[in-house]
């Protein structure tokens, strides 16, 4: 064990405590044992298996938090230090959670990119244990005289270190003094134990013994944009798409949609995602609704990618030049927007790919290549791509394409289907691309069973798909979102997408305009990342019959809308899209993952959960707190009482405070227990602000 100076401030960090460990003596005792003198167990954050690191972004509010005891009575305290990417150091005190199960906890907010490491590091706490003793003994009248005599020896010794301001010191000598003066009597000597000041002054300058270091651990912080976004997808061939004379429709390109740019921005997002811009396959290409006979005017799936035109490095010649998707991804960021390009690995049947490397794929018996298959669905427009025939050929390819689009302004992929490639090829892509930028971001479209989408998640895919989208009733939602905020939020950033091409649920499709407004408050205010499929706003909810899928769905065929006729009309959800995303950017608390509670209802239909942001780590310095109340039943008015555990966000059990609803303006004074009445067919969802404790 060895002393440890006292640290300053460090700035790459916002952290509710910032305190030197500085052992009163030195522990002689032996280290051949597992556990330390003080054990130290179950740190967090962390990832499952120890294999990987955790991951945060910058400024995220994460949780250390570990599970430290001893034997007896004696009192102990737990710091975290931390070691920036740069080396600095910072030491934080974690706080008991006081639930029984000697967890310590404190939150920090990492501000730098880039690997960090930590370690926490327990001690006996001299101090607090004599102060508990002597507080309950001299009270008692037992052992007052010695109580009083090991606190002034306990105060001697803080006033000899010399990095005590000397007003401190000062002090600490003259309580020495008082008690072992003979004229004070054990009343007056309570009074010197209990000074809140002095117990104040020994947790910012701890007397340590014992001290125990445990292991250490990693944490990856990731530019913020890794963790927190609003998503909007739309594809370019439809936005400026128009219909001829013949019927058939010509194609919109990436100068046409640059004219929806500003309108996407103006809504508030933050992400533009587009389906894969690559030339489409002829052989076996699908028709409207998936069909197996497309007519000559039909443009087939984009996931069917490849042709003579070209593969993946190379743009659809509908949509224009590489030049003019350079010219678009400069628009979009002129417009605020970051664009983000999708990543399918697999081929059409004409993809130079299939000639110029067949033993890339699968060869079945009969001589013809496997197409992909996600039973009952059937994709004869795709070769999935073998991965075990010429991994390093694969490798190879692959991560040219990748570094040819971010050479052309892409930093963030959604990568289609990883679920259906080795876990293996990802962990080596990510962190090579990583190594080279780490500011590139892989979003994982893995609709899978939890191991394989934790396990994406893990190897480095720094957001994932979630079934989010399948989570509806009460019951449900509440799991799922004490899920992702707390077990899962160490190592996997879900981005809660409401609706995709592919996925139209019966909650959409029966629970029309109220289900539309409950699904995207819940994603843009419970996920630090959601994203939208253009036509949401639309309320474009008739599925193709037997599926999921909208009918005439976009992967088939061109969608012409008419974005500005439904907003004049009062026919679109953009302004209340717009509304959520103002209020993201308005309140931190919504951009973080973590910090999110559920609360209870009476209903069972009437959701609770509220987001808090300490004001320690908030980057204005002040606490923010939203509670969010959603009737999940889009066909009903419910109402019921509301309980909160106002402590989760920093309010004393009974006190009043006023709430503003951010989406109508009202203003109520709310405290523990409150009724609420939720129409779906007027506001199905309060997104309440709390504004003051009275």
């Amino acid at each position: 064990m060895a002393t440890r100076t006292r640290i300053a401030v460090d700035p790459t960090v916002r952290s509710t405590a910032q305190i030197p460990l500085r052992p009163a003596h030195a522990w002689s005792g032996v280290n051949d044992t597992v556990a330390g003198r003080i054990p130290l167990v179950h740190p967090r954050p962390t990832a499952p298996g120890g294999a990987y690191a955790a991951s945060a972004f910058v400024g995220e509010a994460v949780t250390f938090e570990v599970v430290a005891f001893r034997e007896g009575h004696d009192r102990i305290g737990v710091h975290v230090r931390l070691f920036a990417p740069d080396g600095t150091e910072s030491l934080h005190r974690l706080t008991a959670v006081g639930d029984g199960y000697d967890r310590w906890r404190v939150v920090v907010a990492p501000l730098v990119q880039g690997r960090w490491r930590f370690r926490f590091e327990a001690f006996g706490d001299d101090f607090a244990t004599w102060e508990h003793a002597a507080d309950l003994k001299i009270a008692a009248g037992v052992d007052a005289p010695l109580m009083r005599e090991m606190g002034a020896r306990l105060f001697e010794h803080g006033a000899t270190e010399k990095d005590r301001p000397a007003d401190e010191r000062q002090t600490l000598t003259a309580s020495a003094a008082a008690l072992r003066d003979a004229s004070v009597d054990d009343a007056q000597a309570l009074v010197v134990v209990r000074d809140p000041l002095i117990a104040e002054r020994f947790a910012q300058r701890p007397l340590a013994s014992l001290v125990t270091i445990g292991d250490e651990h990693e944490l990856l912080v990731e530019r913020e944009r890794a963790g927190v976004g609003a998503w909007y997808e739309f594809f370019p061939r439809s936005e400026g798409a128009r219909r001829l004379k013949d019927g058939t429709v010509k194609s919109g390109t990436f100068r046409t949609a640059i004219k929806r740019l500003p309108g996407v921005a103006a809504m508030g997002f933050d992400v533009l995602y587009l389906p894969p811009i690559h030339p489409i396959g002829e052989r076996n290409r699908k028709g409207p609704n998936n069909t197996l006979d497309a007519g000559p005017g039909d443009p087939g799936s984009p996931w069917a990618i490849g042709s003579a035109a070209g593969g993946h490095d190379t743009v659809h010649p509908d949509l224009g030049t590489l030049a003019d998707f350079r010219a678009f991804v400069r628009a979009a960021r002129e417009n605020g927007l970051e664009v983000a390009l999708d990543l399918a690995l697999q081929a059409a049947p004409d993809h130079p790919w299939v000639a110029a490397h067949p033993e890339w794929f699968t060869t079945l018996p009969d001589g013809s290549i496997a197409y992909a298959e996600n039973p009952p669905k059937k994709y004869q427009d795709i070769y999935p791509v073998n991965f075990d025939n010429d991994p390093a050929g694969i490798r190879a390819e692959v991560l040219r394409i990748v570094r040819h689009w971010i050479a052309q302004g892409v930093k963030i992929f959604r990568v289609d289907n990883p679920h259906t490639k080795p876990l293996q090829f990802w962990e080596w892509l990510i962190s090579t691309v990583n190594a080279e930028d780490p500011d590139v971001i892989f979003l994982a479209e893995a609709f899978t069973r939890p191991a394989p989408l934790q396990g994406l998640a893990m190897a480095g895919f720094q957001q994932s798909y979630s079934y989010f989208t399948w989570r509806n009733t009460k019951a449900e939602l509440e799991e799922f979102l004490t899920s992702i905020s707390s077990e899962t939020a160490d190592f996997m950033r879900p981005n809660l997408f409401v609706n995709t091409p592919d996925i139209l649920t019966e909650y959409l499709q029966y629970g029309g305009r109220p289900a539309y407004k409950v699904r995207a408050a819940i994603a843009a205010t419970a996920g630090a990342s959601y994203g939208v499929y253009a036509g949401y706003e639309l309320f474009e909810n008739v599925a193709r019959p037997g599926s999921e899928e909208n009918i005439d769905n976009e992967k088939y065929e061109y969608k012409l809308r008419d974005w500005a006729r439904a907003e004049a009309s009062g026919d679109s959800l953009a302004p209340y899209l717009t509304r959520l995303n103002h209020i993201r950017d308005a309140h931190p608390a919504l951009r973080q993952l973590r910090g999110l509670r559920v609360h209870y209802s009476d209903d069972d239909a009437i959701l609770v959960y509220s987001k808090h942001l300490p004001a320690a780590v908030s980057p204005d310095g002040r606490s923010d707190t939203v509670i969010v109340v959603a009737n999940v039943d889009p066909h009903s008015a419910r109402q019921t009482m509301v309980h909160l555990d106002t402590a989760a966000f920093g309010i004393r059990p009974g006190a009043e405070f006023e709430v503003e609803d951010l989406i109508t303006g009202a203003v109520w004074t709310w405290n523990e227990h409150n009724f609420v009445r939720l129409d779906a067919f007027h506001e199905p969802v309060h997104v309440l602000h709390v504004r003051s404790p009275r």
